[in-house]
């Protein structure tokens, strides 16, 4: 197809690439005591469409509900996503972009020695993160902003609906 103000830029065999947009992705994770029930929750917002994701475990900790949070979106969008993952967890946004690389090079430990909790985790993280280009967002958590808000919403929603007995326990919880 040829463009009139620019040809040289739309040529018939150049191919459409899709918007350059990430898709955002909002994560939460809570606990009902820690640990104890706990749930996950993602609001994904591609372009304006939204989509909302939640899990609930029951016995486990926060800090696990908040990897799933991120870990669930990242395994199902395809392959090569640009994505903005957006968390309120420092623990997840810290770890994925920065003490990952120390834990590996000391298998796993941690620098004053102890194991890496979570590992299973991590490398579920890792591995779903490595399949897309994704830039990590830290927000303070429980201060207004829409995306975090709706995606703690999710995350308490699920406690109660798993408490309840409507929806089914995630095996990694």
């Amino acid at each position: 197809m040829n463009h009139p103000d620019h040809p040289s830029l739309f040529d018939d065999d150049t191919p459409t690439t899709p918007s350059e947009a990430p898709i955002e992705i909002f994560t939460d994770g809570a606990c009902s005591g820690n640990p104890g029930p706990g749930g996950w929750g993602a609001l994904i917002d591609t372009e304006g469409q939204k989509q909302t994701w939640s899990g609930y475990a029951q016995n486990t900790t926060n800090n696990r509900m908040e990897l799933l949070a991120a870990i669930h979106p990242l395994e199902q969008l395809p392959a090569g996503s640009h994505l903005k993952v957006v968390t309120d967890s420092v623990y997840v946004k810290n770890g994925i972009t920065q003490w990952i690389h120390g834990w590996k090079k000391r298998n796993w430990r941690k620098s004053g020695g102890g194991k890496v909790l979570n590992k299973e985790l991590w490398q579920r993280l890792e591995a779903a993160a490595a399949r897309h280009t994704v830039t990590w967002q830290w927000v303070k958590g429980h201060a207004g902003h829409p995306g975090n808000e709706k995606a703690d919403t999710l995350a308490r929603e699920a406690i109660i609906q798993g408490e309840n007995g409507m929806i089914s326990e995630d095996p990694a919880g």
